[in-house]
């Protein structure tokens, strides 16, 4: 386990899957594609892919009060990333429960590369994903929770329910700021914004 991701945290995904609520998933060192590796389509079912942002925490994080302020100190690292993902049970009709027992839906993510620290105001940070050079989808950090650091805030009170919370090192993907998209094979999607390296996916 590599860290966490937080799924249906934006009003774009959650109407797009009739869903009201945020769920979460475990990464696994499996899915994480290199930034200079290409995704072969083949290894997944139905997949689609999602602009974020994502954290590396430098400080383990528990309990049912945890604090912005905290959560904030907490952050080594700011990224910008794509998810991957796919669905045993396919997307259509997709309920809580299924996200749930399918590990929320993850399939792959990829990083950009890291700024140091948690950069600031991301809820106006600007996210363009473009794939094969034409823009796809957009939106802004706010589409997170209002501020994508409540997703974190959201995770570890939800983890802190089953005993347990973040560990320093874990990455968390935020969730996506806009509708998930289809993924084709031999696309390249890209997902950048005007403070944070791109991340970039090559699909085979």
């Amino acid at each position: 386990m590599v860290g966490h991701k937080v799924g249906l945290t934006s009003a774009a995904m959650q109407e797009q899957f009739g869903i009201d609520q945020p769920d979460s998933g475990l990464l696994l060192d499996y899915m994480a594609v290199a930034r200079d590796r290409v995704l072969p389509l083949g290894d997944l079912l139905v997949p689609r892919v999602e602009g974020e942002l994502a954290f590396r925490l430098g400080t383990d994080l528990s309990g049912t009060d945890v604090s912005e302020r905290v959560i904030h100190d907490a952050v080594a690292d700011t990224f910008l990333a794509l998810e991957v993902i796919d669905s045993r049970y396919g997307f259509e009709g997709l309920t809580l429960a299924d996200s749930v027992a399918d590990n929320a839906a993850c399939g792959r993510f990829v990083l950009g590369a890291a700024v140091p620290g948690l950069v600031p105001e991301l809820g106006g940070e600007h996210l363009t994903l473009t794939v094969d050079g034409m823009v796809a989808a957009c939106g802004f950090g706010r589409a997170v929770l209002g501020d994508p650091i409540r997703s974190l805030v959201w995770l570890v009170q939800r983890l802190a329910v089953f005993g347990t919370g973040l560990r320093a090192g874990d990455v968390v993907l935020a969730g996506s700021v806009h509708a998930s998209l289809p993924l084709g094979a031999g696309q390249t999607v890209v997902v950048g914004s005007p403070r944070l390296p791109q991340a970039v996916l090559h699909v085979a």
